[in-house]
């Protein structure tokens, strides 16, 4: 399969196979009006397999967002047919608007135009808790 070669944009390299959908989802790719190409199960030295998302187009996109769904992906971003830009990811020490707090007593459920804002407790175990009532954000 050829998938061809980016002007100007941005690619997300080294996705855990299967997480390439999540993040196209979070990020509401759908809704951009240009090229994007979600290639699942590329094979990849390192990781055996991988998906990639290609954006034909410089976009400003919520890393967190990747970060949280998989601390691993690597941002490259493109211009004029080359790479000016390259960032790993890790785990965000906070995220707002991408887990819910599933607690009826938070007072996010109340009060609903506070933003569910949730700060990474456990690194290892990838363990995020609400920053309102401390319940803990389900995973991805």
């Amino acid at each position: 399969m050829i998938i061809g070669k980016i002007k100007d944009g941005i690619v997300l390299d080294h996705i855990q196979a299967g997480k390439g959908m999540d993040i196209y989802n979070l990020l509401n790719l759908s809704k951009l009006d240009c090229q994007v190409a979600l290639i699942k199960n590329a094979e990849s030295k390192k990781m055996g397999k991988k998906d990639i998302l290609k954006i034909d187009r410089l976009i400003d996109m919520n890393l967190d967002v990747i970060g949280y769904v998989d601390p691993g992906v690597t941002v490259n971003y493109i211009e004029d047919g080359k790479l000016v830009k390259r960032k790993h990811l890790e785990l965000p020490e906070e995220i707002t608007g991408v887990i819910k707090c599933k607690n009826p007593r938070c007072i996010t459920t109340i009060e609903q135009e506070l933003p569910h804002v949730f700060r990474l407790v456990d690194r290892e175990k990838k363990i995020y808790r609400c920053i309102y009532c401390e319940t803990q954000g389900s995973n991805i």
